[in-house]
């Protein structure tokens, strides 16, 4: 969803010279016809743009780390018969996820590394973990980093819809309503027919109650009155927007590039 919004300048600051690769994950829900990569870095799939290169395929990154670190003077050790490489980037963005698949790729090995659709399942760097034997080469999982600042509110929004922030601290609400003038931007409309809306709208407030209505999300509400507590049931439109987020993050609302 994020190929440029989803990077940490500072860790692409910090890695200078280093051989690195961009591992574009979740490929499956980006929109097809946009191609923001190429633009923005000058390269295509496996060519280098300086000393980085970027992949969108699980079986590329092994043969591609092998090639950039062999072809490196400055990591060539006589002593060194394996690679361990770190694998970083903001949160939830899929590294656990992309260890494990390597692990199943190459070795046919179960999951080592815990895994979630929420930020801060990795908490501390953990232990090397073996992907593949030919060539020997080690991962080493690590907690998403954020940069300490944000460069502007939509960079904000869009690593929030993608769960890199926790939801809380956006709040549910207004991430549908950012998400909701996006898919409007960029006629995606598939939400109108999944809940039931007579056409596109950019009323998020319209869009949440018929998203309620569709899925029966309703809470009680106590009310006040001259003559005691009464509890009425409306619509519970927090859950509406979440149900919404979830949505597009599970790819339900179509592909979506927010970039």
């Amino acid at each position: 969803h994020i190929p440029l919004s989803g990077r940490n300048p500072r860790l692409h600051e910090v890695l200078g010279i280093r051989p690195h690769v961009l591992v574009l994950n979740k490929m499956d829900l980006a929109d097809p016809r946009r191609q923001p990569v190429s633009a923005a870095w000058g390269g295509s799939r496996g060519r280098a743009a300086g000393p980085e290169q970027w992949v969108a395929a699980s079986p590329q990154i092994v043969p591609l780390v092998a090639k950039l670190v062999s072809s490196s003077p400055r990591y060539q050790r006589a002593e060194n018969v394996d690679y361990c490489i770190m694998v970083i980037g903001v949160p939830n963005t899929g590294k656990s996820s992309l260890i494990n698949s390597l692990r199943r790729l190459h070795l046919k090995k179960g999951k080592a590394t815990a895994v979630g659709g929420e930020p801060g399942i990795t908490k501390a760097v953990l232990t090397r973990i073996q992907v593949c034997e030919q060539p020997l080469m080690y991962l080493v999982d690590t907690p998403g980093v954020l940069p300490p600042r944000l460069g502007d509110v939509e960079t904000g929004m869009k690593l929030a819809l993608c769960g890199a922030i926790r939801d809380h601290l956006v709040g549910e609400d207004v991430m549908a309503d950012y998400l909701l003038y996006t898919l409007n931007r960029q006629r995606q409309f598939s939400y109108v027919q999944r809940y039931g809306l007579p056409e596109a709208c950019d009323d998020i407030e319209h869009v949440l109650k018929r998203v309620a209505l569709t899925l029966g999300r309703t809470h009680k509400v106590k009310v006040l009155t001259g003559t005691g507590n009464v509890n009425v049931t409306t619509l519970d439109y927090s859950a509406a927007a979440y149900e919404l987020i979830r949505a597009f993050r599970a790819g339900h609302l179509g592909r979506v590039t927010l970039d």
